[in-house]
């Protein structure tokens, strides 16, 4: 009988007594003791976890979605590029989580769904952040997060800077396509008003790719990111029909109608349109 391996003898590192471990260094003391059920249902733990892990996600998608806006700001498109491809990845890994959430029947969410009380996933503010930096911006959404001061005050900062979209349009400008004075010195904090101008600006990019290639490749990294999360709130509907129907979400919102009325926002609205005039 041979002798189980043992990693030392190959360098591995055994003690950390005083040094720095994997589970020191990812804080998973405080990650894994954040589940708090409020029932005694089983599936209550798989409700906590996907929603936890979404926002882990959420928070990763901010932090490249800011590093982005501020490569776009200062000309540096490479780097920008790389980041939204990774959080097109991201939202790819959040339409993966609905899979897992939709083993969940019917008769399992309503074993637990009266503990939620009226929290909702409307009131999720990383997500609202996320709308408000990419440049879907609507004010009556601060209101679900008025109860919390410090997280109100982190989205109307948001929606005192350029969105994502913003930079994007500037960008067209400095690349030398017309843009209008009063798009650019748009109210930031309301939401975006289609343009034919930019549509217009645009559509010459897509027209002559290799005269404007950034710009051309900054449009498809965009459309590529709003197709992930176009999937992704076409998912969210999906899974809550299949869960509860059409009844009336916990946060008060009509559910799988307020939902598909989410599905007919554009987050670049140009960008879709010139692909029927081309």
């Amino acid at each position: 009988m041979t002798d189980p391996y043992d990693p030392a003898q190959d360098g591995a590192e055994m003690s950390f007594d005083g040094r720095m471990s994997y589970t020191d260094y990812l804080g998973l003391d405080a990650v894994l003791s954040a589940q708090h059920p409020l029932s005694e249902a089983h599936d209550e733990m798989l409700f906590i976890v996907q929603h936890q892990t979404s926002e882990l996600w959420m928070k990763l998608a901010l932090h490249e979605i800011g590093a982005a806006r501020a490569a776009i700001a200062a000309d540096r498109f490479p780097p920008a590029f790389k980041m939204l491809a990774r959080v097109a990845r991201i939202f790819e890994q959040l339409n993966s989580a609905w899979d897992v959430l939709r083993t969940m029947t019917p008769s399992d969410y309503t074993t637990f769904r009266a503990a939620l009380g009226q929290s909702s996933g409307f009131q999720s503010w990383q997500y609202r952040m996320i709308e408000y930096a990419v440049g879907n911006r609507n004010p009556a959404m601060l209101r679900p997060h008025a109860h919390r001061p410090n997280l109100l005050a982190r989205l109307r900062d948001e929606l005192a800077r350029p969105s994502l979209y913003d930079e994007a349009v500037r960008a067209l400008a400095r690349g030398g396509l017309h843009v209008p004075d009063a798009v650019l010195a748009r109210p930031l904090g309301q939401p975006w008003e289609p343009d034919a101008d930019v549509e217009a600006a645009w559509t010459e990019v897509y027209r002559d790719p290799e005269a404007h290639w950034p710009l051309y490749e900054l449009a498809e990294k965009l459309v590529d990111f709003e197709d992930y999360f176009r999937r992704w709130r076409f998912n969210h509907v999906t899974t809550v029909e299949r869960v509860i129907g059409i009844k009336r979400g916990t946060g008060g919102t009509s559910g799988v109608t307020y939902l598909r009325r989410m599905l007919e926002v554009e987050l670049f609205p140009e960008l879709w349109r010139l692909r029927t005039g081309l």
